[in-house]
């Protein structure tokens, strides 16, 4: 690796991990070292980035391994390993599966990048996250699970398409799990500054909240075989070059919560600050009865297969 450039692993070669490694690749972020268990998978798709590099002018070195000793002194993890959804899986089906390869990512993680701040993609998400840090045992703010950017980017674009507006000028907010127990704050949501409750009718904000809750399974159901992964891989991207360049977004991503909103020792998503340290500060914004409520209602979900299913 270059001397003085940062270094950023992405665990699983498959379509979001090699999503996540281009944008990274265009956003000319440092070093990428792509990481699978299939040596030659994680190879090829570094080399055909990495002829990319001309046509679209990056800097930076793309490399496919299946060793963990190559993702020493990453200062960034992005951790998209694990089996995708297929149609009729729910994200919580997948818990057994990818649980175990969590743990054995989460231990060439500890052992070979312990300062990197990791951020999660594998379903289900927030689960996968709450595992990630236990296996790790990082401080929980370097261990971020992305779901809220990619919640939120889908909302914005419904959002969008509703109202006949440029994409940029969306402001939304989604917190809760990364699954049908999201919250949508239609409140908080705003498109130039204007709140969606002065835009759109209720009717068509419960619409919109309600594609967006299944935004991932309707392409599940679309696509047949596999899952979504350009937002969703991008959407990691952009956390990462949140940390590498400490940019100080204010974005909702799964944190660790302790006593935040009524919810203790459980991961979800939430309005907070991520910078080179990893999440830097959480926001407890003012909910409705109704909106605590959903919120709530989705953590002790997380807390009830926590205990069910992965024995915390």
């Amino acid at each position: 690796m270059a001397a003085g450039r940062r270094k950023i692993a992405v665990i699983g070669a498959g379509n979001v991990g090699a999503t996540c490694a281009f944008v990274l690749a265009q956003k000319k972020l440092g070093d990428i070292v792509l990481l699978d268990i299939y040596e030659g998978f994680a190879k090829g798709k570094a080399l055909d980035m990495s002829q990319n590099a001309n046509v679209l002018n990056y800097d930076g070195s793309i490399t496919g391994t299946s060793s963990y000793e190559d993702i020493a002194g990453a200062d960034v993890v992005v951790v998209t390993s694990g089996f995708p959804r297929q149609p009729g899986m729910t994200r919580e089906d997948l818990i057994g599966k990818n649980a175990e390869i969590v743990t054995q990512v989460g231990e060439g993680i500890k052992a070979h990048a312990p300062d990197s701040v990791v951020i999660v993609v594998t379903n289900p998400l927030d689960l996968m996250t709450y595992h990630m840090q236990k296996v790790t045992g990082f401080p929980a703010e370097r261990v971020i699970g992305q779901a809220g950017v990619l919640d939120s980017a889908r909302m914005a674009h419904f959002i969008a398409l509703e109202l006949g507006c440029a994409e940029e000028d969306v402001s939304p907010m989604v917190l809760g799990g990364h699954g049908d127990t999201m919250v949508p704050l239609p409140r908080y949501t705003t498109v130039g500054g204007i709140p969606i409750t002065q835009l759109l009718s209720d009717e068509q904000i419960e619409a919109i909240s309600a594609r967006t809750a299944g935004g991932g399974g309707e392409i599940v159901k679309l696509l047949e075989r596999g899952s979504a992964f350009y937002a969703p891989g991008s959407a990691a991207a952009i956390m990462a070059e949140s940390v590498l360049n400490d940019r100080k977004r204010l974005i909702p991503a799964s944190c660790l919560l302790t006593g935040q909103y009524g919810l203790d020792d459980v991961y979800i998503g939430v309005p907070c600050i991520i910078g080179s340290s990893g999440v830097e500060r959480l926001f407890e914004l003012e909910l409705t009865d109704g909106e605590l409520g959903s919120l709530q209602e989705s953590g002790e979900f997380y807390k009830t297969q926590l205990t069910d299913l992965l024995g915390y």
